[in-house]
């Protein structure tokens, strides 16, 4: 199979890292195009056998599997350039939230997926949140399901979840790496400990909370448990945590939603009368 990745930014280019790494794809299956050819460039020093296209038109022809890895709002522009490229035996993924397979299937005659990464799916960890069209045929599933399954968890999700889905799989790393550094920060300011040290202790800690949780020792709620004794001080801290922390995390979601709202009209106004 043949795999074309149009644009090579952040998350295209840990698409590419990741399935190399875990013999997902070999180099030479992929053909790749960004809107600033040295980046991709720059990719095939690191994979020589990897393909560079000169032109969209080049990377969809040339591939069986297309993931569409560009802002929300270059989509529909890309795709009513293109549009006539992408045949019927051919696959279309887009890897963002904002655009519907629906909307997708509005502009293309082929097959529609939408599969949205996580930075963890660097790691060849964690999950990858999976939507099909109704045109995507079952082989084109399980094609999906198998390559992303050699670099994460591939979870089925339905229109209606996908941005809380999405901001907790795609958003989740960003904001509790924020979370963590403010507690490394904290440790930093009000104790002796240094930046490098509390980095280091917290680091170790949050990989090995996550090997508890992936080994199924523990649930959140049973860590929680068996760390938080009675009279102890982990309870202390706790109790900080619950007045503190209030709503924060009701006006997170509320935010991300506000925009992904934003996102999708103007996503809608693109694709009305497709």
């Amino acid at each position: 199979m043949n795999i074309g990745i149009i644009g090579t930014g952040n998350m295209g280019k840990i698409l590419i890292d990741a399935f190399i790494e875990a013999n997902a794809v070999q180099p030479s299956r992929l053909t790749i195009v960004n809107r600033t050819l040295a980046k991709a460039y720059n990719i095939k020093e690191q994979y020589p056998g990897i393909n560079v296209g000169k032109t969209i038109q080049e990377v969809v022809k040339k591939s069986d599997l297309i993931f569409l890895c560009v802002k929300p709002l270059d989509m529909h522009p890309l795709l009513q350039q293109h549009h006539s490229l992408f045949t019927q035996e051919k696959c279309l993924v887009s890897i963002t939230s904002p655009v519907s397979v629906k909307q997708l299937e509005s502009i293309v005659n082929c097959n529609v997926a939408r599969m949205i990464p996580s930075i963890t799916n660097r790691a060849l960890a964690g999950i990858s949140l999976c939507t099909f069209g109704d045109r995507c045929s079952q082989e084109w599933q399980k094609k999906l399901l198998a390559l992303f399954s050699h670099i994460s968890t591939p979870i089925h999700i339905e229109e209606n979840i996908t941005r809380v889905a999405s901001d907790i799989v795609s958003c989740g790393p960003a904001f509790f790496s924020y979370l963590l550094q403010r507690f490394i920060d904290a440790t930093v300011k009000e104790t002796e400990i240094t930046e490098r040290e509390a980095t280091e202790l917290a680091s170790g800690m949050l990989i090995g909370m996550g090997k508890l949780l992936e080994k199924e020792i523990f649930t959140l709620r049973t860590l929680q448990e068996k760390v938080c004794v009675k009279g102890g001080i982990t309870g202390e801290g706790i109790k900080v945590l619950d007045t503190e922390l209030g709503d924060v995390f009701e006006h997170l979601l509320q935010r991300t939603h506000e925009k992904y709202n934003e996102d999708l009209e103007k996503v809608s106004e693109q694709f009305r009368g497709c």
